[in-house]
């Protein structure tokens, strides 16, 4: 009886612990099947820029350590077809939130709905982190495509709510967006029934060479005033209309990008033009220099011209040291003087 009770209980330990094996086996293939999901569906992203600003204008010089942006996003790929956004700028607000579904089984059609940077231009849907200039954007860019510049449009960072189809034909030589927003910026109802329309085309005849043609179409709701278009006040529905065509070039030698600008806000029209060069030294460095006029009212010359020269090091991956000197004559203040150095991490 004793050698039976002892087989048993012998047994029994025996299973229990090649159960508990068994289950600690399945759970760790369970923890790294959900790891590997994970780490295939989703991606994780994120960057900071932070700096030193100085400016001389007569009577109102300025020097300011800066903290620009502190950004972070998730991109999640639900299927093969369909994926989901989410980007935070932990210095100011939610930025983006959108899903993309590729209709097609190519790049041909696709279409985009939610919060997300607008066409217009070529620069707006570009990253700061890839961009030569410290203060990214051209002034027409940042005034035209509602970066913050223009009262009226309100500070949006170059985003809006909305729907956009969007593809890529004839082999990825030719690239389209069409789209439809609010055209009253990000985390904000629209403020009129009309909606505002954009498209682009992106034509790449060759490696290395861009034309870019976009225009926006649509009715704003004015934010605010500016002193530039006094016709237009707080509150009132205003005509604006946008158009822009420009080129890059990139070789292994230079990078080169140039685009011309004009819009029409109530009667009030603006125009400008930049030319931004990129030069690679050798070893991460490169050599920046740009070219940037915008008047803001054609008819009163509203106008200011900016000559930016630096130096930035690429010191690991998407992390770069830049520093820029840009000289900026105004037709309607003091000139001055503004130097800038920037930190860039990224992942």
């Amino acid at each position: 009886m004793k050698k039976h009770f002892a087989k048993s209980i012998t047994l029994a330990v025996a299973m229990a612990a090649l159960s508990s094996t068994s289950a600690m086996g399945q759970t760790a293939d369970q923890s790294t099947d959900w790891l590997k999901h994970f780490t295939e569906r989703i991606e994780l992203h994120g960057y900071a820029q932070a700096g030193y600003s100085y400016q001389d204008p007569q009577g109102h010089t300025s020097s300011n350590f800066n903290l620009k942006r502190t950004l972070f996003w998730a991109k999640a790929r639900i299927t093969e077809r369909w994926s989901f956004l989410f980007m935070h700028d932990f210095s100011s607000v939610v930025q983006e939130f959108y899903t993309d579904y590729r209709i097609t089984a190519n790049k041909a059609l696709n279409v985009r709905f939610g919060q997300f940077k607008h066409s217009y231009t070529m620069e707006n849907p570009l990253s700061p982190t890839a961009l030569e200039l410290i203060d990214v954007y051209s002034q027409g860019v940042l005034y035209l495509a509602g970066e913050g510049p223009d009262p009226l449009y309100g500070v949006n960072y170059g985003r809006d709510l909305g729907l956009t189809v969007y593809g890529e034909l004839f082999s990825g030589r030719l690239l389209y967006e069409l789209a439809v927003m609010n055209g009253q910026g990000i985390n904000c109802k629209d403020k009129n029934n009309d909606k505002d329309f954009i498209a682009k085309l992106d034509f790449r005849p060759v490696d290395g060479l861009r034309i870019v043609g976009s225009a926006q179409r649509g009715t704003g709701h004015a934010a605010g005033t500016a002193e530039w278009n006094p016709g237009i006040k707080e509150g009132d529905d205003y005509r604006r209309d946008r158009l822009s065509i420009g080129a890059e070039w990139k070789t292994a030698d230079i990078s080169l990008r140039g685009e011309y600008l004009t819009g029409k806000d109530g009667q009030v029209s603006s125009r400008g033009g930049y030319l931004t060069a990129c030069i690679p030294l050798g070893k991460g460095w490169d050599a920046v220099a740009s070219a940037d006029y915008f008047d803001r009212n054609t008819a009163t010359g509203y106008e200011q011209t900016n000559a930016t020269m630096g130096i930035q090091y690429w010191f690991y991956k998407k992390c770069r040291l830049q520093m820029q000197y840009t000289r900026c004559w105004r037709g309607f203040a003091d000139d001055y003087n503004w130097l800038q150095a920037q930190v860039q991490v990224a992942f």
